[in-house]
C-alpha cells in the first residue's frame, strides 16, 4: 500500500497544521475538542492558565512538531502559575527554533481513550479509523476501520468491533461512553473526507472518555496534501452482456490442436464430450482436420454464425486476429492465452492494445490468462480442468486458474452445484466488478463464490458488493494478504493501515462473508444454497457421544454462537424420550441410544423450543460405515450368515435415507437451519449436501463439528449485516 495520504504527483505538498488549526478543522465537522489558548510567549501561557483554571496542559505549538509527547513538549495536570513557567521552560529548549507558542487547555480527566482518524487508501480512498487509543494505539493495535463514506451503522459497528469495547460500557465507577457522541466523531471524520478532498490524513489521539461518559478531542493532527489522483480504472461492463457470454449458441477455437494435453486441445474436448449443443468450430490454418472434425483457416472462414472465439493462440499473434474476429460479427472473446501482462512491462502493453483494439471492434473479452467458462446449466464447460459439477446456483469466479480449477473439483465431489464459473485471469477488460454487476441482475445466481487477490476499483467494488450482498450472500476468499510495505511517519492512523486490515473492512462493510480457506468457501457456499439462515445465534446441540458435544459447544463459543441451557419445558419434553441418566443439558447426550426414531424426536423438539435458532447433530450419520467394519470382521463367526449380515447393513442404509429426509422436512416445517457431522465418511458414498426430491433444502453433513460451527458463525454473520440494514 502507498503511504497513506500521498500522491504519486506531489509527496512533497503534504503539510502538517499546527494543533490548534487541526481542531478548528475538526470542530467545524461536529467533531468535540477541548476548548483551549494559543499562546505567544511564557507570560501569555501562564494568564491563560490562571483564567482557565488550574490543573491545566500545557503544549508545544508549531506545525512542524510533531510526536509532541514522544520529545517531551506535552506537560500534564499543571496546579500552579510556576509549574505552568517550568513547563514552558522545558518545552522552549526541547522545540527550538520549530516552537510558535504554546497551546495551554484544561486538563481533561479520563481513564479512557480512544483514537480516531481517517487517511486515503489508493484502492478504496478515504477510509475512517477507530480504536483504543493513548500509548496502547499502536503496542495493541486494537482498531478498525471503513471507507468513507459512512453510514450511522458503520459507526455504530465500528465500536462494537475492537477487542477492548468494554471500555465504552460502564468501567470503574465512570459512566458508560455517549456511544451518539462518538458515532458523531466518526461521521464527522467521514463528512471532512468527502467535503474536504485535500486533507489526506487526520489523527485524534487521544480521544478522551470523561467519568460521565462525555467524549472530547484533547489531540489532533490534520495534514493536508495534493488533491488526490484518480488510479486508472477499466469501464463498467454491460452486465447483461457479460450474462450473454456464458450462453453461446456457437463457438469457434482459435488454435485448436490435435495434440493431447494442449490447452488447444483440451478446451474444445472438454466442451464436446460433456453435451454441449451449439455449434462447434475448430480454427487452425495448417491441419484440415482434427480429431476427425474439419477444420477452418481463419474464423471469417467459418460458414455459420459464430457467438464466442476461444482463443488459444501466441500472444504475439492476438492483435492481428482481432480484426478477423470483427469480420465474422464475433462479439465476445475467451482469451485463453498467456504471455501478457502477467510477464512485465511489455506484456502490459500489449494487453493494452489488444483491448484497445477489441473495444473498438465491439469485441468483449473475457482474460486473457485465463483458465476458461463454464455453464452446466448449458452443459457447457470451457476450462482446462475437466471437472463437471451440476448445474445450480452458486456462481464462481477465481483470479486464480489452479484455484478456480481445484474450487470447481471439490464442488463436483461434494455435490455442490454451480450457475457458472470464470477464471477471470488478467482482468484486462472484464473485472471482478463487472461479475459482482452481473451476478446481481442474473436471475439464476443465488450465492456468489470468489477468490481475488486484488480489486482494480475499490469504490465500484465496494459498492456493487454491498448492494448484490443485501439480495445474495458473497463467499470471498483473499489471496494475497500482505502487510502494509511503508508507514505514514506522520501519525498513528497512517501507521495502522494496511491492505489486509482495509479489504477487511471493505468485506465488513459490505456485507462479504470472508473465508480463510478454500474449503471454508465450498462450505458457506453449500450452506448458504442448502439451509435457511439462522435468526439468532443459539444453537442446540444433540450428539451421540459426550465428548464431541463438548468440543462442539467450545467451538459456539469461540465463534460466537450461544449454547443456551435447557429451559423448564424443553427439560420436560427430553425427559419424556430420554432415559433418566441423560445429562439434562444443552449439548444433549442421547446416551448411545440405538433408537432410530429417538434422534429425530429429539431434532423435532429442539427445533420448536424458541430458545434454539439452529441445531448440530453430531454422530447420527456415518453408523452404517461403521457397522459395515463390524459386518466384516464377523464374517469369521459362523453363528451370523452373510443375508443376516447385509440386512443389518440395509437396515442402516435406509435409516439415513429416513433420516436425510426428516431433517429436510423439519426445516421445510420450522425455517431453523440443521447441521450434521458424520461419525465417519465415505468420499465415494457421502456428499456435503444431501437433497430429496420436493424439499426446498438440502441436508448438510460435514466430517468435522469445526466446519459445521464455522458455516453457522458465518451464515449468523450475514444475517446480521441484514438486519442492521
Amino acid at each position: 500500500m502507498q503511504e497513506a495520504g500521498k500522491t504519486k504527483k506531489d509527496d512533497a505538498a503534504r503539510q502538517a497544521l499546527s494543533e490548534k488549526d487541526s481542531k478548528a478543522v475538526l470542530k467545524q465537522y461536529g467533531i468535540p475538542v477541548v476548548e483551549e489558548t494559543a499562546a505567544l510567549n511564557t507570560d501569555a501561557a501562564v494568564a491563560a492558565a490562571e483564567a482557565m483554571g488550574f490543573p491545566v496542559v500545557v503544549k508545544g505549538l508549531g506545525a512542524k512538531l510533531l510526536h509532541k509527547t514522544e520529545a517531551g513538549l506535552v506537560h500534564l495536570k499543571l496546579g500552579s502559575a510556576d509549574a505552568v513557567r517550568n513547563a514552558c521552560d522545558k518545552i522552549q529548549k526541547g522545540a527550538g527554533d520549530l516552537l510558535e507558542g504554546f497551546l495551554v487547555q484544561p486538563h481533561v480527566e479520563g481513564k479512557r481513550e480512544f483514537v480516531a482518524g481517517l487517511f486515503y487508501d489508493p484502492v478504496f480512498g478515504p477510509v475512517v479509523m477507530f480504536g483504543l487509543g493513548g500509548i496502547f494505539t499502536e503496542a495493541l493495535s486494537d482498531v478498525t476501520f471503513r471507507v468513507a463514506p459512512l453510514e450511522a451503522a458503520d459507526a455504530r459497528e465500528m465500536l462494537d468491533e475492537i477487542r477492548s469495547r468494554s471500555l465504552l460500557d460502564d468501567f470503574r465507577g465512570e459512566k458508560a461512553a455517549d456511544r451518539d457522541q462518538l458515532v458523531s466523531v466518526l461521521m464527522g471524520l467521514s463528512d471532512l473526507s468527502q467535503k474536504a478532498p485535500d486533507v489526506a490524513e487526520v489523527d485524534i489521539n487521544p480521544l478522551i472518555v470523561d467519568a460521565e461518559g462525555r467524549v472530547c478531542a484533547v489531540d489532533a493532527l490534520v495534514i493536508r496534501g495534493s488533491v488526490r489522483e484518480e488510479r486508472p480504472v477499466p469501464p463498467p461492463v454491460d452486465p447483461r452482456r457479460l450474462g450473454r457470454l456464458f450462453y453461446p449458441q456457437s463457438i469457434a477455437f482459435v488454435g485448436a490442436s490435435g495434440r493431447l494435453g494442449k490447452w488447444g486441445h483440451l478446451l474444445f474436448t472438454n466442451v464436446l464430450s460433456n453435451g454441449y449443443e451449439g455449434e462447434v468450430y475448430l480454427v487452425n490454418p495448417v491441419r484440415e482436420t482434427i480429431a476427425g472434425r474439419k477444420t477452418y483457416p481463419t474464423v471469417s472462414a467459418i460458414p455459420g454464425d459464430v457467438d464466442l472465439a476461444v482463443v488459444t493462440i501466441p500472444a504475439a499473434k492476438v492483435l492481428d486476429l482481432i480484426p478477423d474476429l470483427e469480420t465474422k460479427g464475433v462479439k465476445h472473446m475467451l482469451l485463453i492465452s498467456s504471455g501478457f501482462g502477467e510477464t512485465g512491462e511489455e506484456g502490459k502493453k500489449l494487453e493494452a492494445r489488444v483491448v484497445e483494439r477489441a473495444r473498438a471492434a465491439d469485441i468483449l473479452m473475457v482474460g486473457p490468462n485465463t483458465m476458461g467458462i463454464a455453464n452446466p446449466h448449458i452443459k457447457l464447460y470451457c476450462t482446462g480442468t475437466h471437472v463437471w459439477p451440476d448445474p445450480g446456483g452458486i456462481a464462481m469466479v477465481s483470479q486464480s486458474g489452479n484455484m478456480g480449477g481445484q474450487l470447481l473439483q471439490f464442488a463436483e465431489q461434494q455435490g455442490i452445484e454451480i450457475r457458472a464459473f470464470s477464471g477471470s485471469g488478467n482482468e484486462a477488460m472484464v473485472t471482478i466488478e463487472d461479475y459482482l454487476h452481473a451476478f446481481e441482475v442474473d436471475e439464476l445466481s443465488e450465492i456468489v463464490m470468489l477468490y481475488i487477490e486484488s480489486v482494480k476499483d475499490g469504490r465500484r467494488f465496494l459498492e456493487y458488493a454491498r448492494r448484490l450482498s443485501m439480495k445474495k450472500p458473497i463467499v470471498l476468499l483473499k489471496g494475497g494478504q500482505t502487510k502494509v510495505g511503508e508507514k505514514a511517519a506522520a501519525s498513528h492512523t497512517g501507521a495502522m493501515a494496511s491492505d489486509a486490515r482495509v479489504f477487511d473492512a471493505v468485506c465488513r462493510q459490505s456485507g462479504i462473508v470472508k473465508v480463510d480457506q478454500p474449503m471454508d468457501m465450498l462450505d458457506l457456499s453449500a450452506a448458504f444454497s442448502s439451509i435457511p439462515l439462522p435468526e439468532g445465534n443459539r444453537i442446540g446441540i444433540m450428539t451421540l457421544g459426550g465428548g464431541w458435544g463438548v468440543v462442539a459447544a467450545d467451538l459456539c463459543s469461540a465463534y460466537n454462537l450461544g449454547v443456551p441451557e435447557l429451559t423448564p419445558d424443553i427439560l420436560k419434553e427430553m425427559d419424556a424420550l430420554l432415559p433418566p441418566y441423560w445429562s439434562r443439558a444443552n449439548p444433549i447426550d442421547l446416551v448411545g441410544e440405538s433408537s432410530n426414531i429417538l434422534p429425530m424426536q429429539v431434532m423435532e423438539a429442539l427445533l420448536k423450543w424458541d430458545g434454539c435458532d439452529a441445531v448440530i447433530n453430531l454422530g447420527i450419520m456415518g453408523k452404517r460405515l461403521i457397522t459395515k467394519r463390524i459386518v466384516k470382521s464377523t464374517a469369521v463367526d459362523p453363528t451370523y450368515t452373510p443375508d443376516f449380515l447385509n440386512d443389518v447393513v440395509k437396515v442402516l442404509y435406509k435409516f439415513e435415507e429416513e433420516y436425510v429426509e426428516h431433517v429436510v422436512t423439519m426445516m421445510d416445517k420450522y425455517k431453523k437451519p440443521v447441521i450434521g457431522v458424520s461419525i465417519m465418511t465415505d468420499e465415494k458414498e457421502d456428499k456435503t449436501v444431501n437433497k430429496v426430491a420436493g424439499h426446498k433444502y438440502n441436508a448438510l453433513f460435514f466430517p468435522t463439528p469445526e466446519r459445521a460451527v464455522k458455516a453457522l458463525a458465518k451464515m449468523y454473520d450475514y444475517r446480521r449485516f441484514l438486519v442492521r440494514r
